[in-house]
């Protein structure tokens, strides 16, 4: 008999993956998590329902919130990452031997474990000497920063359910002050593709916008995400993602990637019309 695990993006489309077996289910105080073994996708993780990250598709989300401010700013010593509990992020910062802190704030330890038992290429960046990982609502845990991250990364799963908090004016706007007067944050902006999540990708842009000096939107192909597609949100106090991009700094690094390079940094921001119209909304 044949396994699958679908997860539903509208309620006329579903994302099927066909499952070799189910690794690991467990509730924790703020989501249940499972992990399953695929042919296709390897091991991936979901949430509640929602595929989090596979092992054949994590390196594309992981380079392109990492590598893409990375190229950017050209002094990072402070990180904060917000959710991150997988380590795939933290693993794509260890590549910079500048940076002195990364600090990752997660609230669900369950969450943790169960990557550094069933993804060890992911939670090995949370190995290193130089991450701090500190259980806590991530919200909370900006509201004590000021002038202090040289860049931040959300990499909270979805605007609902326990990371809510983490899409709101407030948090940006905390954000905004626990940044240095030249900093930067990234995050995942979600799919505009359906119907259904326009809302929400158009609300969030909105709140950045207005927070922000410098606000652009950027994309990349992942394919267990709704559609295909996803985006990503670039926020500076000082830096543009495409005129301050010091392209021959980042290359001279020599950092092995799948996906990431600095010409496809700069058509990543080169958006569809529907996507450059609905951002376009909420800018005016």
């Amino acid at each position: 008999m044949e396994f699958w695990f679908s997860e539903r993006h509208t309620d006329n489309v579903e994302l099927s993956i066909r499952v070799e077996k189910q690794l690991f289910s467990g509730q924790s105080d703020f989501q249940r998590i499972d992990v399953f073994d695929s042919v296709e996708f390897g091991r991936f993780l979901t949430s509640d329902g929602n595929v989090i990250f596979s092992e054949k598709d994590e390196f594309t989300y992981d380079e392109m919130i990492v590598h893409v401010p990375m190229a950017v700013h050209p002094n990072v010593k402070k990180v904060l990452v917000i959710g991150g509990g997988d380590g795939g992020v933290a693993r794509e910062l260890s590549h910079y031997e500048e940076i002195e802190v990364i600090d990752v704030v997660e609230p669900d330890e369950m969450f943790v474990e169960v990557c550094k038992e069933y993804f060890p290429d992911n939670s090995k960046g949370l190995d290193d000497k130089r991450v701090n990982i500190y259980y806590q609502d991530g919200l909370r845990f900006l509201r004590t920063s000021h002038n202090e991250y040289d860049l931040i990364i959300n990499d909270a799963t979805d605007p609902f359910g326990h990371t809510e908090g983490l899409f709101t004016k407030e948090f940006y706007g905390s954000c905004y002050k626990a940044l240095k007067d030249d900093g930067i944050m990234v995050y995942q902006h979600g799919s505009p593709f359906y119907d259904e999540d326009e809302g929400a990708c158009k609300a969030m842009h909105k709140r950045v916008y207005n927070s922000f000096p410098i606000s652009r939107v950027y994309q990349a192909h992942i394919p267990t995400c709704a559609a295909g597609y996803w985006l990503f949100g670039f926020a500076s106090k000082k830096y543009h993602p495409l005129k301050d991009l010091d392209a021959k700094r980042w290359n001279k690094r020599g950092i092995k990637t799948w996906y990431y390079t600095t010409n496809l940094h700069r058509g990543a921001f080169m958006l569809p019309k529907y996507v450059e119209d609905l951002l376009a909304e909420e800018e005016k």
